[in-house]
């Protein structure tokens, strides 16, 4: 796990993304889940770092998993373009925790 500090200042990123490669050659996850609760309220720097951090992630074969974001930055990382994983958020196209799919009888099979 990598915990960011925030407010981030620029001459923090490239070692935050050396951290992040190192991680994701020491393990076999492919995932770097990243703290962003020091972070602070989000802006430009914020998502500026995250953005940074995906591509070395995605260069280096992985990928970023946020943990406990402010609230309102997963939104402002949509805004422009962006998309991160969450923990404990339920992905895309995924039932609820404990949410069961009925079946209707008399249902067409597919």
């Amino acid at each position: 796990m990598l915990v960011l500090p925030g407010p981030v200042a620029r001459d923090q990123v490239a070692a935050l993304c050396d951290a992040v490669r190192t991680l994701l050659e020491g393990s076999g996850a492919g995932i770097v889940v990243c703290d962003a609760a020091g972070l602070g309220p989000p802006g430009l720097g914020a998502v500026d770092l995250l953005a940074r951090l995906a591509l070395t992630a995605r260069r280096a074969g992985g990928r970023i998993r946020l943990r406990d974001p402010d609230p309102a930055l997963p939104s402002l990382l949509g805004l422009v373009g962006l998309r991160f994983e969450v923990e404990g958020q339920v992905e895309e196209g995924e039932p609820a925790p404990g949410v069961e799919e009925a079946v209707e009888t008399g249902d067409a099979a597919l």
